[in-house]
């Protein structure tokens, strides 16, 4: 595995089982390929998939048709997150199977925090691409 959190190569000199203690704050918002939704890596395995990140919705977002790959997990921090399954809202947390597929929205806009096993794959919009 080669875990590391962009933009922060002084983690990567740190011995390989030393804490990583990160101020998120101090993390830049980086754009995503789908307008209105933006991302800070918190941590991830290019090799792997694996990936940990907040993600920042503006109001009237959509993320296309999407399946996830492997087990994907959300929890909600700020707004919520709409799909054909039903809504989950801030403090309250989701996770979806391996295979699931859905168009997520967020009316009003949302922080989200989200782990991933594997990218997600999109299936119209960006036609086998990941969220980067």
């Amino acid at each position: 595995m080669a875990l590391e959190t962009p933009g922060r190569p002084d983690l990567d000199a740190l011995h390989p089982l030393a804490s990583r203690f990160l101020k998120v704050g101090e993390l830049p918002w980086k754009p995503t390929q789908v307008p209105g939704i933006d991302m800070k890596v918190l941590m991830q395995d290019k090799e792997t998939g694996l990936l940990t990140a907040l993600f920042r919705w503006q109001p009237g977002t959509e993320l296309p048709l999407h399946e996830h790959v492997e087990v994907e997990q959300t929890f909600v921090l700020e707004g919520s997150i709409v799909d054909e399954e039903g809504e989950v809202s801030a403090g309250d947390y989701v996770w979806r199977p391996r295979g699931n597929r859905h168009i997520a929205r967020s009316p009003n806009g949302a922080l989200v925090l989200s782990f991933f096993l594997k990218p997600n794959l999109f299936i119209d919009a960006f036609a086998g691409q990941t969220l980067e």
